[in-house]
């Protein structure tokens, strides 16, 4: 008897949009932010990111009593991460939602 289970024979997930997240919008944006590379200075956890198969991607952080989107680009063979927008969550959430609607980059 053969019997197959779930799982078995599956080497990768569907290529569809399943297993993807929020992808930020190409184009011109209206508002161009201002990055700073990464402060050292305690951990931080990740609330909400954008999909990571694309070369840009983004993360809303909060970290210390502060909130702040950290930007992460592979280019060249390269890892560059930065951060803008530290400060009060209720002032980086106006910056975060900017940047998914494709307000700002």
């Amino acid at each position: 008897m053969n019997e197959t289970r779930p799982g078995d024979g599956v080497a990768a997930p569907p290529n569809d949009d399943r297993f993807h997240a929020v992808h930020v919008p190409g184009g011109p944006a209206y508002t161009e932010l201002d990055w700073e590379p990464v402060r050292s200075g305690g951990a931080a956890r990740v609330r909400s990111y954008t999909c990571d198969c694309r070369p840009t991607f983004y993360e809303l952080c909060y970290g210390n009593g502060q909130a702040f989107i950290r930007r992460t680009r592979r280019t060249d063979g390269q890892t560059l991460v930065d951060e803008c927008a530290r400060g009060r969550p209720a002032k980086t959430m106006v910056v975060w939602f900017m940047l998914l609607s494709g307000e700002a980059t």
